[in-house]
This record gives C-alpha cells, sequence and structure tokens, in this order.
C-alpha cells in the first residue's frame, strides 16, 4: 500500500489501515521516544500519545515530506514535551533500569554467561556519564544527535523533521560532537588521575 492511500485511508478515519499504519510504525515511534526518555515504558506511553495525535489531525499533514517525517517530527516534540512536563520525574529510576538491561545485554554477548560484576558497573557507569552528556546538550544538538546516532536518519531527513536545511543539520551535529568530546573528556581526564 502507497503512502497516499495509507493518507487517504487515516483521512477517512479507516480501522484496518489505521491498524496497519500503527504496526509498522510502531518500533520506530518507540524507538524515537527511548533516545530522549531512556525508558520503554514512558516510551510505549509517548507512542501511544504520537499515533493518536496522527489520528486526530491527519487532515493538518500538507504533504511536503514523508509521512514517516511528520511521525518522527511528532514523536521528537511529543518526546522533548515530556522531558519539559517531567524533569524532576523519576527519570534516574527508569534510566537505571534501561541501562541495566542494556549493560546485562552487552555483557553477556562479550563474556557470555560468566558475570564479571567490575565490567558490568564500569560499564553502566560509562553508559550514564555518556546518557548525561547527551542530555546535557542544547536542545537542537541534542534531538540531531539522537537522530543521527540512535534513529540512524541522514541529515536530509533531520533537516525535514526539523525544519532546518541540511547545513544547519550538519552544523548541529558537529557542535554536538565537539561539546560531547569536552564533556566526555573531562570526565576521562579527571577519571585517569
Amino acid at each position: 500500500m502507497g503512502e497516499a492511500e495509507i493518507i487517504d485511508g487515516l483521512i477517512k478515519r479507516n480501522e484496518k489501515i489505521f491498524r496497519d499504519f500503527v504496526d509498522q510504525y510502531h518500533q520506530m515511534v518507540v524507538n524515537t521516544c527511548i533516545g530522549f526518555v531512556h525508558s520503554v515504558e514512558d516510551a510505549e506511553d509517548i507512542a501511544q500519545e504520537v499515533f493518536i495525535e496522527v489520528y486526530r489531525s491527519i487532515q493538518k499533514f500538507r504533504g511536503s515530506s514523508k509521512l514517516s517525517t511528520w511521525l518522527y517530527r511528532i514523536a521528537v516534540n511529543r518526546s522533548l514535551n515530556f522531558l519539559r512536563d517531567n524533569r524532576k520525574h523519576s527519570w534516574f529510576r527508569s534510566f537505571d533500569e534501561e541501562i541495566k538491561t542494556k549493560i546485562e545485554k552487552l555483557h553477556q554477548t562479550i563474556t557470555g554467561n560468566n558475570d564479571n560484576p567490575e565490567f558490568i558497573l564500569e560499564n553502566k557507569q560509562r553508559s550514564i556519564v555518556l546518557h548525561e552528556a547527551i542530555n546535557s546538550l542544547p536542545e537542537n544538538q541534542r534531538v540531531v544527535f539522537i537522530l543521527n546516532k540512535y534513529e540512524d536518519l541522514g541529515n536530509k531527513e533531520i533537516a525535514e523533521v526539523m525544519n532546518l536545511s541540511v547545513s544547519a543539520v550538519e552544523s548541529l551535529i558537529h557542535r554536538a560532537k565537539k561539546n560531547l568530546q569536552k564533556k566526555l573528556y573531562h570526565y576521562y581526564k579527571n577519571k585517569c588521575i
């Protein structure tokens, strides 16, 4: 089914097309949200809000970009709104749980089932430091960095999602990398001294 048919079906409130649309894009939306909120549960909740917004506002879709680009834009905006609304939310608890799960999977991949608490703790700490550094970036830098590194979007796609020029995206990615290098350099320099 082509994008025009999907859009037409969504506008006409065709339930089957909407279910197929959600099935097709659900994981993409959840992964995008996880990149911002670092919690699977919160990302799932935000994804539901994203699809509700699509259902309610499909008539506003102008077609100047791909439907997936519009969907990314909504997911990014909903994620950023969530972060603003829940700054003091249990971010550390949910982030800690997410990191623990990822580290355990990484650990099992690298070392099999051999438990090495020092390895797990060290990687957990590195992940926390990295995510704190990413979260401390200015908003536009953080968004382009997450879309580029976590979602593997190209500069042109990011430009469409954020309504920026490709050169502006390139500049933001470059500045984000430079800022992360500075933040992480100081961390590792202090840790090694």
